[in-house]
């Protein structure tokens, strides 16, 4: 079992940054492709990013360029660093686990992005 724990969420103006934190438990962390999936009012979840045990990473066209995905086998640990936030980042953002169709999901860290 594989549980997620996000944080760094907040309120931001826009043209600011954060940086989202996303704690694994379990030994296959090393194992796991992770992402960054969003979520806004009204509007379908979307994937954000996503990184692979290798580090292989692949991003949302509507924010290449501005944010980044980042990963630390050692201590379990996936980032999403945001820059230049737009309201249009609002949402609420999750941290998933995917390993062999097998996916875990945490519980979501509320990211508001004002004009």
């Amino acid at each position: 079992q594989v549980q997620l724990v996000e944080s760094g969420g907040g309120l931001v103006q826009a043209g600011g940054s954060l940086r989202l934190s996303c704690a694994a438990s379990g030994r296959i962390f090393g194992m796991l492709v992770m992402a960054w999936y969003r979520q806004a009012p009204g509007k379908e979840r979307e994937l954000v990013a996503v990184i692979t045990s290798s580090g292989n990473t692949n991003y949302a066209d509507s924010v290449k360029g501005r944010f980044s995905i980042s990963r630390d086998n050692a201590n379990n640990m996936v980032y999403l660093q945001m820059n230049n936030l737009k309201p249009d980042d609002t949402a609420v953002y999750r941290c998933n686990a995917n390993r062999l169709g097998t996916e875990y999901w945490g519980q979501g860290t509320q990211v508001t992005v004002s004009s």
